[in-house]
């Protein structure tokens, strides 16, 4: 409505233009114009920040720099879950767990590592790995391990799109061996239909340098209209069996709507225009 509008107000000053060409008629027409366009900026700033007041998924950041890493319930804390889907050796379904909050440090899915950051990653990253202590591993049954945060989908985020960035590394002394995988997941899970899954954009980080860490990894998603009251998850998991290590750290977390283009020109039109009005006032 907004884009209308701004393509109506160019091609009425265009007409103007064309039909009265003068000096002191193309003074006035300019004046004009920028009014037209400061109000219409300042519309499509409102209209930009009412979308994102409307949305229910929240942006999350996080650099685990801020959490006590002797707490074993600091991801509990900090919203973060585990689930397990455990596969018979022909990827057959057998069962699932959870979800149970993360726990931070012991022998099952998370914890706060230390020791192998790089300049970008400081002190303190996530490690997601297998759940160890599921004895199915003895078994050659394979047990999918999701450590994540999970949010509800509202009407206010159908059609957007969201980025899911972060860094990662394997881990030097345990990181994915023998046929361990691992991937970095946006899951979209439907609770009115046994939770099927509905979505499932990864980055596969199975192959993970040992020394250098990979930065910036995006995995975007673009919010289905059919989707309200959905569940979206974004995290990292790892397929292993037979107790094989599968040690992958992550961190530099972000998970953040990605504005339209328009209305990220609006936004910041619409910012100027409101100072330049406080400006003369």
């Amino acid at each position: 409505m907004i884009f209308g509008e701004l393509l109506y107000t160019v091609g009425r000053f265009e007409k103007r233009f064309a039909n009265r060409f003068s000096f002191n008629n193309l003074t006035g027409e300019i004046q004009s114009m920028k009014k037209a366009f400061a109000r219409i900026a300042v519309l499509a700033l409102g209209a930009t920040m009412a979308s994102f007041a409307t949305a229910s998924l929240s942006p999350y950041s996080q650099n685990f720099e801020g959490l006590n890493a002797a707490d074993g319930a600091a991801l509990t804390n900090d919203g973060w879950l585990v689930f397990a889907n455990v596969f018979d050796s022909s990827n057959n379904y057998l069962y699932g767990y959870g979800p149970f909050g993360a726990p931070n440090g012991g022998p099952g899915f998370s914890s706060i590592a230390t020791g192998e950051g790089g300049p970008n990653q400081a002190q303190q990253y996530l490690n997601a790995y297998s759940d160890y202590n599921n004895g199915d591993h003895g078994l050659g049954r394979i047990i999918e391990a999701n450590v994540f945060q999970e949010q509800v989908i509202g009407a206010g985020d159908l059609g957007m799109t969201y980025n899911f960035t972060f860094d990662y590394k394997a881990s030097f002394q345990s990181g994915p061996a023998g046929s361990t995988t691992t991937f970095a997941f946006i899951k979209v899970l439907n609770p009115n239909n046994g939770y099927s899954l509905e979505a499932f954009p990864t980055l596969e980080t199975t192959a993970a340098s040992t020394t250098v860490w990979s930065e910036g990894n995006t995995i975007s998603i673009t919010i289905d209209n059919a989707w309200t009251d959905h569940l979206l998850q974004f995290g990292f998991l790892s397929n292993a069996t037979n107790f094989e290590p599968s040690g992958v750290y992550y961190d530099n977390i972000n998970f953040a709507a990605v504005p339209e283009p328009f209305s990220m020109i609006a936004f910041g039109a619409g910012l100027v225009a409101l100072a330049r009005k406080r400006k003369r006032n």
